[in-house]
């Protein structure tokens, strides 16, 4: 049995057409398709909270020429699961693997979607984590911000003591 966070390469190309094809019907002129669509809850399948965040972060990995990069970008959106990326410059291939770094932390991500602004040069980028692991400090024992530090935890114990 597959886990949710891993995924054959047709899973990838279904999950991603489907994806293509719910924001279509989901932006149609025509707004009877568009209200079915929403009413049926296709807009709806997030099963993690977001919080909207911009944080730095660096990526790196392979591009769809199948060059090595490192790239400073920023998050808009995290969560336990994913997060969405600003200001990527580099065109990433739906499915690929790509390592972020937030702080000392590192993890392996999988694009999930990409989705071109403007001109084309720059674009956001949605990313499922490849394990579930708390890198923004959303930890419910924390503070619930991704800015918190150690350093901040650690005079808060001193506090206590």
């Amino acid at each position: 049995m597959q886990s949710a966070t891993s995924y054959t390469p047709l899973a990838l190309l279904i999950r991603s057409q489907m994806n293509q094809i719910k924001d279509v019907a989901l932006n149609s002129p025509n707004k009877a398709l568009a209200a079915l669509v929403e009413k049926a809850g296709a807009g709806k399948q997030r099963s993690v909270d977001r919080s909207k965040a911009v944080l730095p972060v660096r990526i790196s990995g392979n591009d769809v020429s199948g060059e090595a990069y490192s790239e400073l970008v920023h998050t808009l959106d995290v969560s336990r699961t994913g997060v969405r990326l600003g200001a990527v410059r580099r065109k990433l291939e739906v499915g690929s693997l790509i390592t972020l770094q937030y702080r000392q932390h590192k993890a392996e991500f999988r694009v999930v979607w990409t989705k071109p602004l403007g001109s084309g040069v720059e674009q956001q980028v949605g990313l499922e984590a490849g394990a579930q692991r708390d890198l923004w400090g959303l930890d419910a024992s924390a503070s619930n911000r991704p800015q918190d530090t150690a350093l901040e935890s650690n005079s808060r114990a001193s506090v206590r003591a």
